[in-house]
């Protein structure tokens, strides 16, 4: 089994938008018990909350669901567990260095560049597109596309 975590500053738009459209790739391509696939924060500002409305919204209109979601913060255990971490962008980055010194080098950004947050830009589609873009070169690299 492939054990896949996203990771993005409050685990309500980007990284549960990562964790659910994998599902949703995985599932379709009839390998979804290949994978276990989940999401968490950097920061603690979101704990206990479900994936944000537009966020939401822009999963169902690609109809991805994403009930049960509540936002909690990426923990060391998750670190070792996961054998794939991908954050979202440079804060990330920094934040998980933070948290976990050089044994956060293990996680690695989505993209190349990086994800915008749509709290900020209102931009869920493009952060749609970029974290599909992501989704695909992840199971490209895993073998599975």
């Amino acid at each position: 089994m492939v054990k896949i975590l996203f990771v993005c500053h409050g685990n309500i738009c980007r990284s549960p938008m990562g964790e659910f459209i994998l599902k949703d790739m995985v599932a379709r391509r009839g390998l979804a018990e290949k994978f276990e696939i989940a999401s968490a924060a950097v920061s603690t500002e979101e704990i206990g909350n479900p994936v944000y409305p537009p966020a939401r919204r822009e999963l169902g209109k690609h109809g991805i669901r994403c009930e049960g979601h509540a936002a909690h913060q990426i923990t060391r255990a998750e670190l070792g567990y996961y054998d794939h971490i991908y954050y979202m962008d440079a804060s990330n980055a920094r934040w998980l260095r933070r948290l976990f010194g050089r044994d956060g080098d293990k996680c690695r950004p989505l993209l190349d560049r990086d994800v915008a947050d749509p709290w900020y830009t209102g931009d869920f589609q493009q952060t749609w597109d970029d974290i599909v873009e992501g989704c695909e070169r992840i199971l490209e690299e895993l073998a599975w596309a």
